[in-house]
């Protein structure tokens, strides 16, 4: 009986042995599929048509043909809540990061987010979106917002290769903040709480969120 049980043991175990060694040898084969899967896709060069076009089938699919009434009111015209000011930044994306809605936000874009002060021959570009956002769209709040990282404010206020502090990038926003106070009818729809003007500060390495009006009193950070 001892001889028996010790075959069948060692039968066992051999079995086992095979059974994992055939596992390995499977295991091993799908690792090599995908690698050769993963390693295909590295390789296969970038199509910028492609992309757009994938991007805008997800888009028409996912949003636009699930959201019918938003759309078609959003045919008729366009009442934004917000004006926003924002880096040109591939990493900043108002909308993405504050969720808006199309119809929610005017943005514009330009490098470290600045406000140029009011001039009637100069900073036409920005001149002319405050004014058509404040006189036609009557939007109810400006939104300045500043990053982490910024190389465009290391840029225009000549700072050093060590980097843009965030106490920098505030003061950039908060000067930006100023600018608006220079255009007369941004400064007249303030007076009439019409306008509210407001700072933000988005740390895309901390993933806050800071914002403060007017009178500089910092509003609660968002932090989740």
């Amino acid at each position: 009986m001892a001889a028996e049980s010790y075959d069948e043991t060692i039968a066992s175990l051999t079995k086992l042995l095979e059974e994992k060694a055939e596992l390995s040898s499977i295991a091993a084969i799908k690792i090599r599929e995908l690698t050769a899967e993963l390693k295909a896709t590295a390789e296969k060069p970038f199509n910028p048509n492609e992309r757009i076009r994938s991007g805008f089938v997800q888009f028409k699919t996912e949003k636009f043909e699930k959201n019918p009434d938003l759309y078609g009111e959003l045919a008729k015209g366009q009442s934004p809540k917000f004006m926003v000011f924002a880096c040109s930044d591939s990493r900043v994306c108002p909308s993405h990061i504050l969720d808006f809605q199309p119809g929610e936000a005017f943005v514009v874009r330009n490098i470290a987010n600045m406000v140029p002060p009011y001039d009637k021959s100069k900073y036409s570009g920005a001149g002319a979106a405050i004014e058509y956002a404040v006189l036609h769209l009557k939007v109810e709040n400006i939104v300045v917002i500043g990053h982490s990282c910024c190389g465009g404010i290391k840029g225009l206020m000549s700072i050093p290769d060590d980097g843009t502090t965030a106490r920098q990038v505030l003061e950039a926003v908060n000067v930006s903040i100023g600018n608006l106070l220079t255009y007369p009818f941004v400064r007249e729809a303030v007076v009439k709480k019409a306008l509210a003007l407001k700072g933000a500060h988005y740390n895309f390495v901390n993933g806050t969120f800071e914002l403060w009006d007017l009178n500089f009193n910092v509003l609660p950070s968002v932090t989740v």
